[in-house]
Parts: C-alpha cells; structure tokens; sequence
C-alpha cells in the first residue's frame, strides 16, 4: 500500500525536484499535551507550475534517486472566498 501524504513546498531550487514539508500533530500519551512534528520529503515534480508554499499531495513510489522515494500528485487549490 502506498502512502499519501499532503504538505507544503518550502523548496523548488532543484531541477524536477520540489521538498515538501509536512506537518503531523499528535497528543502525548501522559501528558495529552498536542505535539506538532514536521519533516521534510524530497519529491519528483515534473511541472513547473508548483511554487514556494504550495499545498501539495505527494504519493511514495520507487525510488527516483538516492533521496527522492515521492512524487506529486496534484496541486491543492484553496479558495479565499468569504
């Protein structure tokens, strides 16, 4: 089963390479406090339609090279309509 992640792209500096950030919130067992964790993913992207903060669904696949295991599915689109 392959894993979907969604996330934001802090990185575009590399040809047909963007790094995503994602970020995954969870409560501590004894402390129920909610602890926010972030980590960077290298993904393949072969438009260069993506931008700097871009919300992004990457999908993990064969690996492309030594750091790159995902690629970018689509685009999110937020609306700002009130």
């Amino acid at each position: 089963m392959t894993t979907t992640l969604t996330g934001t792209v802090v990185s575009t500096k590399m040809n047909k390479t963007v790094v995503v950030s994602v970020v995954r919130k969870f409560r501590h067992p004894v402390y129920n406090k909610v602890i926010i964790r972030h980590k960077k993913y290298k993904a393949h992207c072969e438009d260069e339609k993506i931008k700097l903060n871009d919300q992004v669904v990457i999908r993990e696949t064969r690996p492309i090279s030594k750091d790159k295991h995902f690629l970018v599915l689509n685009k999110i689109v937020v609306s700002n309509k009130k």
